[in-house]
């Protein structure tokens, strides 16, 4: 019984997976369940053995979207590295997700489904604020952040500007800067605004490679 629910959990890890990135590609508005099932090889029949609806769908996308997070963040706690390390690191996984989703698919998120995105949107920030609220108090223990800083306000000013990277895509075209050059200044500018003496010189020492680290990733 333990081998058919294994084979049944990693069937729907593969799916969800086909299918959110049939969302990345078409949009929400524009699948149905037909065509859903169809892109996939499946049976429509099949696909409703996971699914009630295309709504309960969506809401378990954004479930296996968030335990794949929290799964992240906690590979990222384990990580024998400082807290300046960790926080690119995460801010990295981050920026990664933004750049992916496309405008169109929030606007279709918060019209189409506004109730289930507010709660995944709340989830998703929450999940967030608690991985960097931890990441500032082992900077400041590790000497590497200062010490009078009030995190709950650096907190909620760096997920805000993580947020406006991926809503300026005017302002990036304008300025003929790219995300990734916007997200590599912000990064650096909140480093040096956040850490002491010597976390700006472990920055500094560490600068090219982990700028080389977001050159990699794309």
């Amino acid at each position: 019984m333990s081998n058919e629910l294994e084979n049944q959990n990693e069937k729907w890890e593969l799916m969800i997976e086909q299918i959110k990135e049939l969302f990345f590609e078409f949009g929400i508005k524009n699948l149905n369940m037909d065509d859903i099932s169809h892109k996939l090889g499946i049976s429509k029949k099949t696909l409703y053995r996971f699914v009630k609806s295309k709504e309960d769908l969506i809401t378990r996308l954004f479930e296996y979207d968030q335990r794949k997070k929290v799964e992240s963040m906690k590979l990222f706690g384990l990580q024998q590295v400082n807290s300046i390390e960790k926080l690119f690191k995460v801010s990295l996984m981050i920026y990664e997700e933004m750049k992916r989703f496309n405008p169109m698919i929030l606007f279709e998120l918060r019209k189409y489904y506004e109730p289930l995105y507010n709660e995944f949107n709340a989830q998703r920030l929450a999940i967030i604020s608690q991985s960097m609220t931890l990441n500032l108090k082992k900077g400041i223990s590790e000497g590497l952040y200062r010490q009078d800083l009030n995190t709950e306000a650096v907190v909620a000013i760096y997920m805000s500007h993580l947020v406006e990277i991926h809503n300026n895509a005017e302002v990036c075209k304008i300025a003929n800067v790219t995300f990734d050059e916007l997200f590599k200044v912000m990064f650096e500018n909140h480093i040096r605004a956040i850490s002491t003496p010597q976390g700006v010189a472990y920055f500094e020492k560490r600068k090219i490679e982990i700028i080389e680290s977001l050159k990699n990733s794309n």
